[in-house]
């Protein structure tokens, strides 16, 4: 399950009608009202933990 990075909210990836791509990441969402407040500003709803993380490229 991934979370709604809006509304905190559980979402299936599988079934899920709502999602955007930002950075190469995909990020899903319950609603499409949460989806535009994402596309709108996605840096303020991104994990400030998750900014940090440098790109993986396959080395340890």
């Amino acid at each position: 399950m991934a979370i709604d990075p809006v509304c905190k909210m559980e979402v299936d990836e599988k079934t899920a009608k709502f999602k955007s791509e930002y950075h190469g990441k995909n990020y899903y969402f319950c609603a499409p009202g949460c989806k535009k407040k994402f596309e709108d500003n996605p840096e303020k709803f991104i994990d400030k933990e998750e900014k940090r993380q440098p790109p993986t490229h396959g080395y340890c």
